[in-house]
């Protein structure tokens, strides 16, 4: 049976979704605001997620991006929102579908279909929502590292390049990749920003800052690695 996470605040569209996706033989999970559908993807790992943009406590496109940090579970959006430029925004930032409200209840039971269908002939990996090392433990939903059960206060530029690195698991992320995406294309020659920061990293996360187990950084390469004992590694060059 598929498990699918509703995120909806307008309860009776919540009751009329419930009503037909059981019908179906889907299980259904209940989200009422962004937090809450942040919780219940990491923990039910459901098949897929239908999203509405207009959420009491977060705009939907800010959800559809923090779950993509770490999973590629289908993302479809149902939204009373009709301008395109809502529809880029949230397919850019990772929705698989967009569909306008009101709608057909046979054509999104046909999108949800298909988006299920492509996520069992996928062959995509994800990333644990909590990577965990010998050293720190990396909760990804919360945003949130954590050292020897005391949460270590990061900066936004380096928890951006913290989750670059442990999102990429046995994968090269170069250092040009890394500074377009935190600082911007046009600070893609600047190295000296990530051997800054890298250090930083070190000096938080580390036992031993000037001999790195995971944060390595020399003027040829870098690397974040978990470790065998981890869920995953990540590395860039």
């Amino acid at each position: 049976m598929s498990r699918v996470l509703v995120v909806e605040d307008d309860v009776q569209l919540v009751r009329a979704l419930r009503i037909n996706l059981q019908a179906r033989a889907y299980e259904v999970e209940e989200a009422l605001d962004g937090d809450a559908a942040l919780r219940l993807t990491a923990s039910l790992m459901p098949d897929a997620v239908l999203m509405d943009l207009g959420l009491p406590d977060m705009d939907g496109v800010e959800v559809i991006k923090a779950i993509r940090v770490w999973s590629q579970v289908p993302i479809l959006v149902l939204s009373a929102r009709h301008l395109s430029e809502d529809k880029v925004r949230a397919l850019d930032a990772g929705a698989d579908d967009y569909v306008t409200k009101p709608f057909s209840m046979d054509e999104l039971l046909a999108r949800l279909r298909a988006a299920t269908r492509r996520r069992r002939t996928g062959t995509g990996t994800e990333t644990p929502p909590v990577v965990t090392t010998d050293g720190f433990t990396i909760d990804l939903v919360a945003k949130k590292v954590y050292r020897d059960g005391v949460n270590v206060r990061l900066t936004p530029t380096e928890w951006h390049i913290l989750e670059m690195l442990v999102v990429s698991p046995g994968r090269l992320v170069s250092q040009r990749a890394l500074l377009r995406e935190v600082w911007g294309p046009a600070h893609v020659e600047n190295t000296n920003y990530l051997r800054v920061y890298m250090a930083q990293l070190r000096r938080k996360l580390e036992a031993d800052p000037a001999h790195p187990r995971y944060l390595k950084f020399p003027l040829s390469a870098g690397q974040l690695d978990t470790g065998t004992d981890g869920p995953g590694g990540s590395s860039h060059r």
